[in-house]
């Protein structure tokens, strides 16, 4: 709000009154008097809701999936009174082991959120000076639900980018209170830890929405497209005889001011710009001419190839050493966000020209540049001077000199030990040794190995083992050619209306939304392996992120890669790339819209309502395979709060903490059927919130399983449990244990299972139950 306070006058006379020391102040001024830019709808019953207004949720659902914790260690060491041994201990200000992991799980989904928001405001506040605070948001003919997110939790629709601010504005103010919770002497109990992580992770899901509204609006990214264009993805596309620019982060606008420079000044096909992470998706999405390196697991072999003149990074996923190993390969490096600065001086007042003579005359290491249109002039310039300079930079190493490296290798053992998949490295180097360079191709083929380099950092002869894997896979990487489908933002509400009915009772077995980074314990083929089952399925499968690069890195025998087999419709095999990090928000959105328009639910400040709805009848469910950052733990968190389970890879468990309900404990499954007001037996439908997956064969009948619902019709039913008895037989050699516990009657046993089936319902002595017509978990214990 601003305020205009006059100057205080001594005395002020007329006819009408006689005063002194008046003070006037005047708030928010409309411009059209009666008109509101935000559209006001009477909200239902938590509009801006408070850390606690939705707690009565949160420990429904904390009462069905209990949390449980792995901690890393037992010790606290936050404060000073520490460190705390919590081993069956209290520590010295009270708190218990669960309560500490529980509050590392809040303060993960804290920072992982603050990533999103603070991206978000950036993006918000650039745009706004950019387009001015009126310019419309505008999703397109087919989308009217515009802001799914934003209308459930504020209770208001946002008619242009000046509205988007009032939601950060309460986002920012409620991660003050979450992050004030973590200090010492404040939450002491886990359960309530958690009720604020579930807090900070709804906070999460409506920041991201904002930031992706935002640049789909201003920017004219794909709105719902359904048809977005085809992106070159792989380093194989990638024309390294031209200047190259490599963006590494999650920020559009630096990208989109080099892409517009090239444009303005007719370079569009004289450089290529290419990206790394979610910041290759979203310039991709912004023109498509830019190419898609991959995912984050691409980052340091690709810097250490050299072939990038010019490395531009903003925020979040980036290498914290980018400048060390950028100066290795003489690439220069221009820091554009408040997030990374890299200790790089602040040039952005300077003359752009005089930047770039800086940079290619080596007097700085690099250098900050916080306007994205200045920076795109300054990357163009300094790439095409530094291009032909650096030719010889663009070459690793030999074949025979890696084979000379790999010959000092003393076979002690400590690459294999330290790296967190255990790959064999030292089977690959010791087999470089000999010339046999088969075991470095297979650790680069689909990055089974990560490239953390932690196996360099412990190599007692100081081999450069991730340089050594680049010249290897150099030859491969030329046959890195493949694409991706351009994020195309939200799901359109006629696509909604048109599978909202198939999904709510189950003749569309579920939607599977594979999301996340690509810290992945055997490779990305994994998750395409696991998208193409679910799409042969009749699943409508999403992806977003570091997902959307793996699953596109996947051919078929004919060369086809999954998005150009499939249609990006939102519908039963489709292929839905929504877009970045950020376009998270629309798996989420595309839910509450099933519950907005296909059940008539209203949105406006009913939370519980709705997430009630998808929890019990939406069959949804995340895959994040290789989360890494604090931001997947609080995407996933917020998921969580709205009904929606998650299945992680192995490394989730690292996260300290999963929610898995006990199908044993018939209590925790009772619902409420709102239509006769009885409260009846459930089942454990979804079983769990958050799950982890030790391997791909135990993860595909889980993410199966948890697509089950209450109000499956028996058709649907019968197809869900076909889709989990055939996987989990496929996987395990035997009929799923717990089939029993998901047969109301006898008309949902899959036709092709009966006889089995029969058999173990006689065995455990089963019996029908009766089926909620609106299953709930509303309205019971007297609230």
């Amino acid at each position: 709000m601003v305020i205009y306070v006059a100057p205080k006058p001594k005395e002020m006379k007329d006819d009408f009154w006689k005063s002194k020391d008046i003070k006037i102040s005047i708030g928010e001024i409309e411009e059209n008097e009666g008109a509101k830019s935000v559209e006001e709808i009477p909200s239902g019953p938590t509009p801006k809701p408070s850390i606690t207004d939705l707690r009565s949720w949160d420990m429904k659902l904390l009462d069905r999936y209990e949390p449980f914790y792995a901690p890393f260690c037992d010790m606290c060491c936050l404060c000073t009174f520490g460190k705390c041994d919590l081993n069956g201990k209290k520590g010295a200000c009270g708190i218990d082991a669960a309560a500490q992991q529980a509050r590392t799980v809040l303060l993960a989904s804290c920072i992982g959120s603050a990533c999103h928001s603070g991206h978000s405001r950036h993006l918000v506040d650039h745009l706004i000076h950019e387009f001015g605070a009126d310019h419309p948001i505008d999703m397109g003919m087919n989308i009217d639900i515009e802001a799914p997110i934003m209308m459930t939790v504020l209770g208001k629709t946002p008619k242009n980018l000046g509205d988007l601010k009032e939601a950060l504005d309460y986002l920012e103010e409620q991660m003050i209170h979450l992050l004030s919770a973590c200090h010492t002497g404040q939450e002491g109990k886990s359960i309530d830890f958690e009720s604020k992580a579930l807090h900070a992770g709804l906070m999460d899901n409506l920041g991201m929405e904002i930031g992706d509204i935002a640049q789909i609006a201003a920017l004219n990214l794909p709105k719902g497209d359904e048809d977005a264009p085809l992106v070159e993805l792989g380093v194989g596309t990638i024309q390294t005889e031209k200047p190259v620019i490599l963006c590494i982060g999650h920020n559009v606008l630096p990208g989109a001011g080099i892409m517009d420079y090239m444009d303005e000044t007719g370079q569009e096909e004289d450089l290529e710009v290419c990206g790394i992470c979610c910041a290759a998706i979203d310039i991709s999405r912004y023109n498509n001419r830019a190419k898609v390196v991959g995912p984050m697991s691409k980052q340091l072999k690709f810097v250490r190839s050299g072939v990038a003149d010019v490395i531009v990074v903003d925020e979040q996923c980036v290498r914290t050493d980018v400048l060390e190993e950028a100066q290795a390969k003489n690439t220069a490096v221009l820091a554009t966000t408040d997030k990374i600065c890299l200790g790089l001086p602040d040039l952005t007042d300077e003359d752009a020209d005089k930047v770039v003579s800086k940079l290619v005359n080596k007097e700085i290491e690099g250098a900050l540049i916080l306007d994205p249109e200045k920076l795109g002039e300054i990357a163009v310039k300094t790439a095409n001077i530094l291009s032909p300079e650096r030719a010889n930079m663009k070459m690793l190493p030999d074949l025979d000199e890696i084979q000379k490296l790999a010959a000092e290798c003393t076979e002690c053992g400590w690459c294999q030990r330290v790296c967190p998949n255990s790959q064999p490295m030292m089977e690959a180097v010791t087999g470089a040794a000999t010339g046999d360079f088969t075991g470095f191709e297979n650790l680069y083929l689909t990055d089974v190995c990560y490239t953390c380099g932690r196996c360099e950092q412990e190599c007692e002869r100081e081999l450069p083992l991730m340089s050594m894997l680049a010249k290897v896979g150099e030859r491969l990487s030329k046959e890195e050619k493949f694409t991706i489908r351009a994020g195309r933002g939200p799901a359109q509400d006629v696509e909604i209306r048109k599978v909202g009915a198939p999904l709510v009772l189950g003749d569309i077995p579920g939607v599977i939304a594979f999301v996340g980074c690509s810290n992945y314990p055997e490779g990305g083929k994994e998750v395409a392996e696991m998208a193409k089952e679910f799409l042969e399925r009749n699943y409508i499968v999403l992806t977003t992120g570091c997902g959307a690069m793996s699953i596109g890195e996947y051919k078929d025998e004919e060369g086809k890669t999954l998005y150009e087999q499939y249609s990006g419709d939102f519908d039963a095999r489709g292929l839905v790339n929504m877009g970045s990090c950020v376009s998270n928000s629309h798996v989420v959105g595309a839910t509450i819209k099933v519950a907005n328009i296909f059940a008539k639910k209203p949105l406006e400040g009913n939370f519980e309502e709705i997430a009630d709805y998808i929890l019990n009848r939406v069959g949804a469910c995340g895959v994040a395979w290789g989360a890494y950052s604090q931001k997947a733990a609080a995407i996933a968190t917020g998921v969580n709060r709205w009904g929606i389970p998650v299945v992680l890879g192995p490394h989730g468990s690292k996260y300290r903490r999963l929610y898995l309900g006990r199908a044993d404990k018939k209590e925790s499954w009772k619902i409420k059927d709102l239509r006769t007001g009885e409260v009846l037996e459930g089942e454990p439908a979804p079983e769990h919130l958050l799950y982890a997956a030790e391997t791909r064969e135990e993860a595909l009948p889980m993410i199966a399983k948890l697509c089950i619902r209450p109000t499956d019709t028996a058709k649907g039913r019968q197809i869900k449990l076909n889709n989990y008895l055939d996987l989990y037989k496929r996987y395990f050699g035997r009929l799923a244990p717990d089939v029993h516990l998901f047969i109301r009657n006898e008309k949902d046993i899959p036709i092709t299972y009966k006889k089995d089936v029969q058999k173990v319902l006689e065995e455990v002595g089963w019996e029908p139950r009766k089926i909620a017509q609106e299953p709930s978990l509303m309205g019971m214990d007297g609230d």
